[in-house]
């Protein structure tokens, strides 16, 4: 895990599917199970997805809070 993959989870978008245009760190648990069960796109999103189904599955969700820019 890198602080850019970190900051990349507050800042990128969804790009396609049910949740397109939501950030990847404001994603549902059961949207990260189901793609950690039928399999993460390749590339940086899939590497994205995953990192996230780690964090929240691991209840972690609060270490992002100071990542994400003001509103």
């Amino acid at each position: 895990m890198q602080a850019e993959q970190l900051q990349a989870l507050v800042t990128r978008a969804m790009p396609y599917g049910k949740y397109k245009g939501r950030l990847i760190a404001d994603l549902p648990g059961n949207y990260l199970n189901w793609f950690a069960r039928e399999g993460f796109p390749k590339g940086e999103l899939g590497r994205l997805l995953a990192l996230m189904h780690e964090i929240d599955h691991n209840g972690l969700s609060e270490l992002l809070t100071p990542l994400r820019p003001p509103r």
